[in-house]
Order: structure tokens, then sequence, then C-alpha cells
């Protein structure tokens, strides 16, 4: 291959949570049925992940545990999304040992994007190095995974996604050329990255179903339909791509914000989801604090339970002035919650997001503002910050926290929202099979 070209690699970890818990386990992910899994939210709880050979058998991955057929026998982990995120730490020092931090982005907990371009002795044999990279992750770490290789980064993901899971060396390779002659009519386009079924639905009411009717499409009707995303589109129908690892590296968000969602454990009734919404809210205000940031823009999202036929309540709440405090902000969240949703109906899925966030130091408030009760708040807070730093997170909770129905002191033990599993002893390598 020419040593001069440039080439990315996109390497993921196989199954990631679940290869992790049959590593920790002793046990081979290619022979072993288990799914990872938080069996006390009941028989429709998500499966974080299953084992490639649960998958073999054609059980889909992010099913829910009621979708296993009863005749298949598996294990249950809990998740322990601490011990995940050690893994991913391990395996991103293991790639510093042959590349420089400023050529790795770590795109998600499993997967990781690789430019080898400064490095002529990989790019020697690109597809070598990938193996060379996997074979070391799994005799250390025994995480078996697979690696796209491209010529640019779009190339390696899609080189990951749709021709590495056929290659029997579990590594996909295209460049410009290869990507035309092996997936221009690839369908559904659903599984490129980076278009989703909306997107693939507004072209297929164009009669566009593939790559090829993306490239060959008229680019006046696609920037007409997509605007300046078309651009990208455009481009990539090509197997073109002009981001570069630098650019990644060099990028910074001109807005930031602060969100959370969670999805509960049960149906809750409107007074129960009240609660926990309030204590997102006070949860996010002290999360604002932490990273000592205000906002003047809180957007809430209540959705429905399953059997309630209902579009899902969302708001959007403009703050009197940039703040960061829970006595303003909780109040005005929970007077909003009262406007907009639906009394009679089940709810089960909450989000708070803090839009548009900015430094404390723009903090503003008006004529008469009482600032002793601001600095006394602010004085609270630290303390709370200090106290958690030191203790943990549940050494300081409110009395809402406290409520049957709340989730805050649980969640606090969460990662991701999912269990860190470093404080939960049935999570220790012990296993559960399904009667």
């Amino acid at each position: 291959m020419d040593a001069s070209q440039r080439y990315y690699l996109c390497i993921d970890g196989k199954c990631f949570y679940a290869s992790i818990e049959c590593a920790e386990r002793g046990l081979n992910p290619f022979e072993t049925n288990l799914v990872v899994a938080d069996p006390s939210r009941g028989k429709n709880a998500l499966c974080l992940a299953i084992s490639p050979h649960l998958k073999s058998l054609g059980v889909h991955n992010r099913c829910r545990l009621s979708d296993i057929p009863k005749d298949i026998p598996y294990e249950i982990a809990l998740p322990r999304m601490q011990l995940y995120v050690d893994y991913c730490a391990d395996i991103y020092a293991l790639y510093l040992d042959y590349l420089a931090p400023e050529d790795i982005h770590v795109y998600s907990i499993d997967e990781a994007f690789i430019d080898i371009s400064k490095y002529p002795q990989y790019c020697r044999d690109p597809k070598g190095f990938a193996k060379f990279l996997m074979d070391e992750i799994l005799n250390k770490l025994h995480i078996p995974t697979t690696a796209g290789v491209g010529t640019n980064l779009y190339l390696a993901k899609i080189a990951l996604d749709l021709t590495a899971k056929k290659a029997k060396d579990h590594i996909g390779f295209l460049t410009e050329e290869l990507f035309r002659e092996q997936l221009w009519d690839h369908a559904p386009l659903t599984d490129f990255w980076g278009i989703a079924h909306g997107t693939a639905a507004r072209l297929a009411k164009r009669n566009i179903f593939t790559m090829r009717d993306i490239a060959h499409a008229p680019e006046e009707m696609l920037y007409r339909t997509f605007g300046i995303n078309a651009e990208l589109m455009i481009d990539h129908a090509w197997g073109r791509e002009s981001c570069r690892m630098e650019d990644i590296k060099s990028y910074r968000s001109k807005s930031h914000s602060v969100s959370f969602t969670q999805i509960l454990p049960r149906d809750y009734y409107y007074d129960e989801a009240e609660i926990v919404l309030a204590e997102m809210a006070i949860h996010g205000c002290l999360e604002l604090y932490k990273r000592k940031v205000i906002t003047k823009t809180v957007c809430i999202f209540v959705g429905y339970s399953r059997n309630e036929s209902y579009p899902a309540a969302k708001a959007t709440i403009k703050l009197p002035y940039a703040t960061q405090l829970s006595s303003i902000i909780e109040p005005l969240v929970k007077e909003k919650y009262r406007e907009i949703v639906a009394r009679s109906l089940m709810i089960r899925h909450l989000g708070i997001a803090f839009a548009d966030v900015h430094y404390e130091g723009c903090e503003g408030y008006d004529l008469f503002t009482d600032w002793a009760a601001v600095d006394k708040e602010k004085a609270a807070e630290r303390a709370v910050l200090e106290i958690r730093d030191r203790f943990g997170k549940n050494a300081v909770l409110r009395g809402i926290n406290l409520k049957t129905v709340g989730t805050q002191r649980e969640r606090n033990g969460f990662i991701g929202g999912h269990r860190a599993g470093y404080d939960d002893a049935r999570a220790e390598g012990e296993t559960v099979r399904p009667v």
C-alpha cells in the first residue's frame, strides 16, 4: 500500500460490555450466552449488551429480557459501568504505547478513531497494524474487537460498520473507489453512518434508495430539501470526507448545554413524576454550580407510558435572568410541569436540559435581588459539593431524595444512567440464570 496515503482506523470493542463480563469470569464470549441487564427493572429490562454467541443464535442486541427466547439458557450480569470505563481507559493506554494522543479520538466508550497518516511504518500495511492492535487488546485484556481501515475518517467508520463484519479477519478496508464499487448499491441507507430513518424516508419520497442514487441526484433538489446538510450527504455518497483528526482536536463548540434524562423504573403517576423532575432540576443546578456556569433557558420533556397513545409534553422555560440557583429554577420547572402535563396519564420518561450555558461571571439579577440570600445559597451549595467530593454523592441528601418514589439517591451511584457497580456486591462476578 502507498505509505504516502492518509489512513485512518476505527476500532470497536465487540459486544463490549458483555465481552468484559465474560473476560472477568474467564469465559469465552463466543461460547457463552450472557446478557448485561438489571433484572430488578422487570421482565422488560433493557439489555445493555449481549455476548457474540447469543447474537449468533438470532438474539438482537439492545433487546429486552422478555425478547430472549425462553428455550435459550443464558446468564445475566448486572451492569458495572465503572468497570467498563476502566477497560476503555486500559485500551486507550494501550494505544498510547504506539501512537501520540493527538492521533487518537475516543468516539464512544467502545470505539475510537486513530490517524496513522504520519506513521509511515504503519501506513505501509494499515490492515496489518490494525490487526496488531486488535491482537494486543485481545491478548492483554481478552476483549475481541473489529476494525475499519479507510483513506478518510468516514470510510474508516463505514468499513467498520458494513464490511468488517463480513471479513474473516474482522477488518474492513475502503478507499473512495472501493466504496463506490462495493457499497454504492447497498440498502437500506440507514446502515450508513449519519443517515437516520427520517432522512431515509425523505429521500425515499424522491425515489432515492442508495448512495449511488444520492450521488447522481440533482444537487439543487438535495440542497432545497436538506439545506446545508446536503453538502455532507453528497460528499459521503462519493466516499469523500474533508474532516481530519486535527479538525476534531481543534473543534470548540459555540454553544453548550447540560442535560439529564431518565427512564423511570415503572410507570409513574403525575404527582410521583413531579417529585423526580424536581430532583432532576435540583441536581442539574448543582451540576451547573460545579461547572461554574449559568443558564437562562431550561427545557423539560415528559414522555408518557407506552400504554398511553399520547405525544410527549415539551416546554422551554425562559428564566428572568441567567442563574444557577435551584431556589429560582426548581419552582419554575414545577410550574411549567403542571401547565403542560396531563394529570390522568402515566409517565415513564423525563428529561431536563439547561441550554446555552455561560461562565458564571456573567451572572446578573434585578435591582430587588437579596444578595445576602444569594451568597448564603451559594455557600451552602459549595459546602455540599465539598462534602460529596470527599465522602460520596449520597453523603448529603435533601428531604425530597428520601421520598419513596425519588430516584436521585440511587442514580448518584450510576454512570451514564446505569449502575456503576463498584458498590453493588451482586455485580461482582455473580450471575443470575433465569428459570
